[in-house]
C-alpha cells in the first residue's frame, strides 16, 4: 500500500499536484462551514435552511478560491510549508470570516449567525494546516521507509541553530536529534521541535543516539571560545562542523560555503586517523562480570562507557574519589542497559576491600586504570605515588590471582619506558609486578597495554593550551623541541579493550600512536585554528605569544614506547606485542621490600636509591633527565 501511494505521488506532474492541493483547500471551505454550524447550533444545524447554506457558500467559495490563487498557497511545496505558509492560510481564513460577515450585513435574511462565520474561518485554518502537516508526515515516512538518516547534534540553539534545525527537518539524509546549549534559561525547553540539553549531557547524548557528527552553530562566539568548544567536542571522537551564520554566508565576502568544514583533531595533530570500526571483542566481555579500577577517571570512565556496549553481566566501578564515582555511576545508570552497575568506594591499596569486591561480584575480568599520573605532582609526593601506583597494582593483581579472575589488564604509559620521573618509575614497577605474577599464574591471564598521552585526560596539554588561548595567552611550552605521542581517549580505550582480548599471559602490548608530535607545532596550530596569529620575533604584532618555561622536574624532552627493539605483531595493525625482560621472583620481592621500607620510614633517599637500582638492573639504563635531576 505504501509503495503504491509513493509511486502514485511520484508520478504526478507539478500541475496535477497543485490542482490536488487547490481542490483540497476549496473542499475544506464547505466542510468548515458545516462543522462550524454544527458546533454552534448542534442538532439544529441539520435543519438549517438550504438557501442560507447555499448563499453563504456562493460567497465564501469564490472569495476563498480567488485568494488561494492570488497568494499561491496551492503552489507551496509541503517541505517548504512553514511559518509563511501558515500566515497565508490564516489570511484565507480571515477573508472567509470577512466575506461571511459582509453577507450577513448585506443580506441578513439569508445569513447564518455571525459567530458561525468566525468559527468557519477558525476551523478552516486548523483543517488546512493540519491536512498539510499530515500529508507531509505521511509522504516523508513513506519516502524514508528503510532509509538511514545520519543523527547529528546541534551545539547552539540560537538563531543559526534553529534555522539549521528547520532546514534539516525535511532532509532525507541527516536528522537533527537535539540541541546543546550553555544558556540555562532555555535548557529543558523544546525549540524547533528539538529538546535543549546542557553541555554536560554531550557524552550522554552521543552514546544514546550514536552520534558521529556535531554541528557548532554559534557564529557569534569569539574564535578562541569557538576553538575551545570545538576541541572539547572533538575529544569525544565526533566529527565537528563549525557553521557561520546564514547571514554571513550571503553578506560577507570573507565567508564562503567552503568554510563550513569539519575540524579534524587528527589533522591538527598531523597524524592519520585510526579507523572507526575496530574488530569486535564481544566474545571477551559480553555476559562477563567486569571490574574497572579508577572508574571515575578519564580513561576509566571511557572504559566503562565502551564496555556497556558489549553488554557485560555486571560492571563494578571502583574508585577512591567519591565525586568521580558518583558522576560515572549516575551517567551509566541513565543508559538503557541490562548490565548491573555497582559502585565501590575505596582505594586500590586496600587489598582486603579489593578481594571482597572480586569475590562478592564473581569478577571475571579486571581493568586496572587507577593511578596517580600527574608527573610534577607525583614528583612532589613520591612516597604516596609509589604506594598507590606500585602497591595498589600489586594488591589488585594478587587479589585477582587469588580469586581466580580470568583476565587482568593493566593500563600503563609511555612514561614507564626508561623513566625520568617518579611517576614513570612507579608505572614501570607496576608493569614489573604484573610481569612477575604472570610467570607464576596458571589461571589468570595478566597483560598490560602501554600508550602515550590521550587528548582530554586530566593534565593533558591540549586543555591547558585551550585555556591559555581563551585568556589571550601566553601559551606556555616547557621546551621548543619537546615532543609527545597523542591519541584520543575513545581510540586508546577501544584498542586497550581489543588488546585485552588478545592476551595470552605476561603480554606487554604497545599501541601504535604514529609519529611523535612537536608540541611547538601543536601550540601554533591551535592558536591559528582559534583565529589568532603567533606573536614572535618574526611577527611582533601577533596576537598570542609562546613562552618557554623549562622542563619541570621528572619531565622528558622526548617520550618512548619501547624498552627494547623486539616487537611481535597481533591481529590488529595498531597493536604490537613487546618482548621485554623483567626481574626474577626473588629480585622482585627484594625490590618491593625496599620500596615498602622507604614508604614505612618516610625516606625519599631510600626510595630514589631503590628505584634507580632495580630499574637500571631491569632495563639497562634510565632516562637521562632523571639522572641529571637526582645526581
Amino acid at each position: 500500500m505504501s509503495k503504491t501511494l509513493f509511486h502514485f505521488a511520484g508520478s504526478l506532474t507539478q500541475a496535477q499536484k497543485r490542482f490536488i492541493t487547490f481542490a483540497l483547500d476549496l473542499s475544506l471551505i464547505p466542510v468548515s462551514l458545516v462543522f462550524a454550524a454544527w458546533i454552534l447550533l448542534g442538532a439544529a444545524a441539520l435543519t438549517m435552511p438550504q438557501t442560507s447554506l447555499l448563499a453563504t457558500l456562493a460567497v465564501l467559495m469564490p472569495v476563498g478560491g480567488l485568494l488561494i490563487l492570488v497568494l499561491g498557497l496551492h503552489k507551496t511545496k509541503l517541505n517548504a510549508y512553514h511559518v509563511q505558509g501558515v500566515v497565508e492560510t490564516a489570511l484565507v481564513a480571515t477573508s472567509l470570516t470577512g466575506a461571511g460577515v459582509g453577507l450577513g450585513l448585506g443580506l441578513p435574511h439569508l445569513a447564518l449567525p455571525m459567530a458561525a462565520y468566525v468559527m468557519t474561518g477558525m476551523v478552516f485554518l486548523i483543517l488546512a494546516v493540519s491536512a498539510r502537516l499530515v500529508m507531509r508526515r505521511v509522504l516523508l515516512s513513506i519516502y524514508r521507509q528503510g532509509a538511514t538518516r545520519l543523527p547529528i547534534l546541534i551545539y547552539g540553539a540560537g538563531q543559526t541553530g534553529q534555522q539549521l534545525a528547520a532546514a534539516l527537518s525535511v532532509d532525507d539524509t541527516v536528522e537533527p536529534v537535539a540541541f546543546i546549549d550553555e544558556d540555562r534559561r532555555i535548557q529543558g525547553l523544546t525549540i524547533a521541535g528539538l529538546r535543549v540539553y546542557p553541555a554536560n549531557k554531550l557524552q550522554h547524548l552521543i552514546n544514546r543516539f550514536e552520534i558521529k557528527r556535531v554541528v557548532l552553530a554559534m557564529p557569534q562566539l569569539k574564535p578562541a571560545d569557538q576553538s575551545a568548544i570545538t576541541m572539547r567536542i572533538a575529544e569525544t571522537g565526533c566529527e565537528v562542523h563549525a557553521l557561520p551564520s546564514f547571514a554571513d554566508l550571503i553578506t560577507k565576502s570573507r565567508v564562503a560555503p567552503s568554510d563550513v568544514k569539519p575540524v579534524d583533531i587528527n589533522e591538527l595533530l598531523g597524524r592519520a586517523r585510526l579507523e572507526d570500526d575496530l574488530p569486535g571483542v564481544s566474545e571477551t566481555y559480553q555476559g562477563r562480570n567486569i571490574l574497572v579500577t579508577g572508574a571515575g577517571g578519564s580513561i576509566g570512565s571511557e572504559l566503562c562507557r565502551q564496555l556497556i556496549k558489549w553488554k557485560p553481566k555486571s560492571l563494578i566501578l571502583f574508585d577512591h574519589s567519591e565525586l568521580a564515582l558518583f558522576d560515572i555511576h549516575r551517567e551509566l545508570q541513565k543508559l538503557d542497559t541490562d548490565t548491573q552497575i555497582v559502585p565501590v568506594l575505596g582505594s586500590v591499596v586496600e587489598s582486603e576491600l579489593v578481594r571482597i569486591a572480586l569475590r562478592k561480584y564473581q569478577v571475571n575480568i579486571v581493568l586496572h586504570a587507577a593511578a596517580y599520573k600527574h608527573v610534577p605532582l607525583v614528583e612532589e609526593n613520591a612516597l604516596e605515588g609509589i604506594r598507590n601506583n606500585v602497591f595498589g597494582t600489586k594488591a589488585v593483581a594478587e587479589a585477582s590471582r587469588a580469586e581466580g579472575v580470568e583476565r587482568f589488564i593493566l593500563v600503563s604509559t609511555d612514561k614507564a619506558v626508561r623513566p625520568s620521573s617518579i611517576m614513570g618509575a612507579s608505572k614501570r614497577f607496576a608493569e614489573m609486578v604484573v610481569q612477575d605474577l604472570a610467570t607464576r599464574s596458571t589461571t589468570t591471564r595478566f597483560s598490560m597495554v602501554r600508550f602515550g598521552n590521550v587528548m582530554g585526560s586530566s593534565g593533558s596539554v591540549i586543555p591547558l593550551f585551550q585555556e591559555q588561548i581563551a585568556r589571550g595567552g601566553p601559551v606556555t611550552l616547557t621546551d621548543m623541541d619537546v615532543t609527545r605521542f597523542f591519541m584520543t581517549i575513545p581510540e586508546a580505550v577501544s584498542l586497550v579493550l581489543l588488546a585485552g582480548s588478545f592476551a595470552r599471559g605476561g603480554d606487554v602490548f604497545v599501541l601504535d600512536m604514529g609519529e611523535p608530535v612537536l608540541i611547538r607545532d601543536l601550540a601554533e596550530k591551535m592558536i591559528e585554528n582559534a583565529g589568532y596569529s603567533v606573536r614572535d620575533d618574526t611577527n611582533p604584532n601577533g596576537d598570542i605569544a609562546i613562552q618557554v618555561t623549562g622542563l619541570r622536574p621528572g619531565e622528558k624532552l622526548h617520550e618512548e614506547l619501547l624498552i627494547g627493539s623486539d616487537m611481535l605483531t597481533t591481529p590488529h595493525a595498531k597493536i604490537l606485542r613487546a618482548q621485554e625482560a623483567h626481574l626474577s621472583e626473588i629480585e622482585m620481592a627484594n625490590a618491593l621490600q625496599s620500596l615498602w621500607q622507604a614508604i614505612d620510614t618516610r625516606s625519599p633517599d631510600l626510595l630514589q636509591k631503590t628505584l634507580r637500582k632495580w630499574i637500571e638492573k631491569q632495563s639497562g639504563l634510565i632516562g637521562e633527565a632523571w639522572q641529571t635531576v637526582n645526581e
